[in-house]
């Protein structure tokens, strides 16, 4: 197992980068992006999952999804595609298998849940009503089968209905996750505070392709998939932006972050938590290097709280 050098760590520990969510107090405000670190336990072998504010995990369905053909992951010059499906071995198994592997570490568990219809949605909520976690981020950019395939959370009114019907059926206070994919995020982010959201998570995947000249075809199987990475952090710093400015819950900023600067645009628009995504992938060390450096920015600028400057730009 790889360790982390105990100096690095000094770094903020005189510092207060506590944050609470819906109240679930995080030690600090770095999670990972749901669908970039597993159910942490690759990571576990490369990292300290105590150092984490929360581990937020892969999408999980009521029950299992196989996902979608091969190939369904590609690389771009400034981030990464991808068409994986959500692939999950569904509810059950996660918490049989996956819970009790989590509580083994001091952060908190935050479990992102997906499905195609409201009633996959309610059901998988539902699942986790006696689970021993800390908060649910329900992933509203699934596609409705039942309405054409659109998704659910490009329309208001639908949004409103789903989040309000899932707030019936979880125990846990609940986040949602926004898709980019709207003309006007802030109402969306809205309407999922009026159905019950008590925290509002974004951004998610923007849909991108890639072509392959040679073979004169789509590089993924689907030929359209998420792109993320360090290209849409500006986009991602847009629509956190509007969001905080409109909505009284908690903001989780997520979108390109790689290095403790990024985390830190995002703290200091308003962003009550940040989650690190497609960086983990190809940095294992990345959420640590970010929780360390906003430690040490802190320590250098003489910051004792977050609170000093989250919400500072007008």
């Amino acid at each position: 197992m790889v360790l982390f050098f105990p100096e690095r760590r000094l770094f903020g520990m005189n510092r207060d980068m506590e944050t609470t969510i819906a109240g679930v107090r995080l030690k600090n405000p770095v999670t990972t992006a749901s669908g970039t670190f597993g159910s942490g336990r690759e990571y576990g072998d490369l990292i300290d999952l105590n150092h984490l504010g929360a581990i937020t995990v892969k999408g999980v369905s009521d029950e299992a999804w196989k996902g979608n053909p091969v190939p369904r992951i590609a690389e771009t010059s400034n981030g990464l595609l991808n068409s994986v499906g959500l692939q999950n071995a569904g509810a059950k198994h996660f918490i049989e298998n996956d819970i009790p592997f989590l509580r083994q570490y001091d952060t908190k568990i935050i479990v992102n849940i997906c499905g195609h219809t409201l009633a996959q949605y309610c059901s998988v909520a539902e699942r986790f009503v006696d689970c021993d976690i800390d908060l649910l981020e329900l992933n509203i950019s699934c596609p409705n089968v039942e309405e054409g395939g659109l998704n659910f959370g490009t329309d208001p009114h639908v949004v409103e209905r789903v989040v309000s019907a899932v707030r019936h059926y979880a125990k846990q206070p609940l986040i949602v996750k926004l898709s980019p994919e709207v003309s006007d995020i802030t109402e969306i982010a809205k309407a999922a505070v009026s159905g019950g959201a008590d925290a509002i998570s974004l951004i998610n995947t923007i849909k991108g392709m890639k072509i392959d000249i040679r073979k004169r075809k789509a590089v993924l199987a689907n030929k359209i998939g998420g792109y993320s990475g360090p290209g849409i952090m500006p986009v991602a710093l847009r629509m956190v932006y509007e969001v905080c400015k409109c909505v009284n819950v908690p903001v989780i900023g997520m979108g390109g972050i790689s290095t403790y600067e990024d985390a830190l645009e995002f703290i200091m628009e308003g962003a009550t938590a940040v989650a690190v995504g497609t960086a983990n992938f190809y940095n294992p060390y990345a959420i640590i290097e970010i929780i360390d450096g906003i430690g040490r920015y802190m320590e250098e600028n003489q910051i004792s709280s977050l609170e000093e400057i989250r919400g500072c730009i007008d």
